[in-house]
């Protein structure tokens, strides 16, 4: 056995070795580095200190901090809302020292009220929607997972390999279910991608599943899909809020002359190409099976026409310019409206309010397109690494065979009430083992109350001494059912 471990350990160490090529143009999913982990279990490649992972994201689920909410930067809006503040700030100081020195500019505290109540339906609405479409992003990335799921399943269990025209046929067979398996997780990196306004295919984590397929975006000139480099300065301001700073994200796509088309849709497209096949040569013979594969094939397509609509169906810009505006307002009169009671903490009174109403409004904005790069964006990296790893574990093992876990000896089939394997109770007779189902059905000696039961009978025994054991109880009642104690 020790011998057979220092063979496959060999064997995987020369596989790492000859995949981990030192050529620069090779190809490597940051989620599918050769390190023989689980991609789960992957250390995210943005857990550094840079000053840049407090603006970009999206958040890293599995990292889990320990500094208390209010003192928090990385995934508040607070880097978004320093400009904003200052320009408040001064204008709150210029009032005050207006009013103070110059001129006591001062309005009806009832102005306030209408306002506030105004600039509070207005954020509501905004929060509202934004976060609806952030929850549906999400129910549609988890509808992918189900179906991802469901259709590697059916690919890899219940289509056949047709073992009896030889080993070739075999490994062909095989080798065709592992590439429908990486046109799932191709259709949703892609999908990932597409969302993201990017239209390269030549992505680490892409490139290498859809290397085989004949795409639009695969014909098209890959150095003019990429985005020019942005400098620390655009940078900044994208960072800081600044809108004059925020790019077109879709103007890589509006630039290319060649047509692009729908990556995702023609993944699809391979897809189904290969259900057809194993429908018509007899792999995949069950209609239920046939059934189930081509509607899971229809759910990928409306997933994707879904996202899509998320994408493309923004808040009506006239909500969003009417809103802005009438925050501002609010923000703009605070100050002639506390002057009068708060005196020169106007400027801070009007700063804090600045503060709740535009962090409401800029985390509306952030998660009103849940597909990007913002740190409180849906995490689709870790949602594509999670499904290739479930791929990964489905296939790791051969199609399992009823008597495979059914006829194993560690198989306890009457667990909890007998630790006897499958051998013991098939030597016994059926009568027997409807009478042991029975007394499984009506007993307590269920695992947690068998533990339980076990617990207090320690306890009553070292307080009052020996008593009755949870065996023997459990004992009794098998008696009681009929069962002999050796027959359990």
């Amino acid at each position: 056995m020790e011998g057979n471990n220092k063979n496959l350990k060999l064997t995987v160490t020369d596989f790492a070795s000859s995949t981990c090529s030192n050529d620069p143009n090779t190809l490597l999913s940051p989620g599918r580095v050769p390190d023989f982990k689980p991609l789960a279990l992957r250390a995210p490649t943005h857990n550094s200190m840079d000053l840049e992972d407090l603006f970009v994201g999206p958040r890293d689920m599995n990292h889990h901090s320990k500094w208390p909410f209010f003192l928090r930067i990385h995934g508040s809006v607070v880097p978004k809302m320093i400009l904003p503040l200052f320009f408040v700030a001064c204008w709150a100081t210029l009032f005050t020292c207006i009013s103070k020195f110059v001129h006591e500019l001062v309005f009806d505290s009832v102005l306030l009220t209408i306002t506030g109540f105004v600039v509070g339906l207005a954020l509501s609405f905004r929060s509202s929607t934004a976060y609806e479409r952030y929850s549906e992003g999400r129910k549609y990335w988890a509808q992918l997972m189900v179906t991802g799921r469901s259709l590697a399943r059916m690919i890899w269990i219940h289509t056949k390999e047709r073992k009896d025209e030889g080993e070739e046929q075999t490994k062909a067979d095989v080798l065709a279910k592992l590439t429908a398996l990486n046109l799932i997780n191709a259709f949703a990196v892609a999908l990932k991608h597409r969302l993201r306004f990017e239209p390269a295919i030549d992505y680490p984590d892409l490139q290498p599943l859809i290397g085989n397929l004949h795409t639009l975006a695969g014909e098209a000139d890959q150095t003019k899909l990429k985005p020019k480099k942005v400098s620390s300065w655009k940078a900044t301001g994208e960072y800081l809020g600044v809108t004059f700073a925020h790019s077109n994200p879709r103007k890589v796509i509006k630039r290319s002359r060649e047509n692009l088309g729908n990556l995702p849709l023609e993944i699809l497209n391979y897809l189904g190409a290969y259900l057809e096949e194993i429908c018509t040569n007899g792999q995949l013979t069950l209609p239920i099976h046939q059934s189930n594969s081509m509607n899971s094939l229809v759910q990928l397509a409306d997933i994707l026409t879904g996202t899509e609509r998320v994408l493309n169906t923004p808040v009506p810009i006239a909500y969003s310019i009417s809103i802005s505006q009438i925050t501002w307002v609010y923000i703009l009169v605070l100050p002639f409206q506390l002057y009068s009671k708060l005196g020169w903490m106007t400027i801070f009174g009007t700063m804090l309010a600045a503060y709740i109403i535009l962090g409401l409004a800029a985390i509306g904005y952030e998660i009103e397109n849940p597909f990007g790069v913002d740190v409180n964006d849906l995490p689709l990296d870790a949602f594509c690494r999670e499904l290739a790893s479930d791929i990964d574990v489905l296939t790791s093992m051969p199609v399992p065979t009823t008597n495979d876990f059914v006829a194993a000896a560690q198989n306890k089939v009457l667990y909890p009430l007998s630790m006897s394997d499958y051998e013991a109770w098939n030597d016994r007779s059926l009568p027997e083992i409807r009478a042991a189902l029975r007394a499984k059905a009506t007993t307590a000696a269920t695992s947690m109350e068998f533990e339980r039961a076990k617990a207090q009978s320690e306890s009553t025994t070292e307080t009052f001494g020996a008593q009755p054991s949870a065996t023997e109880k459990e004992t009794e009642t098998k008696d009681k059912h009929g069962i002999a104690a050796d027959a359990v």
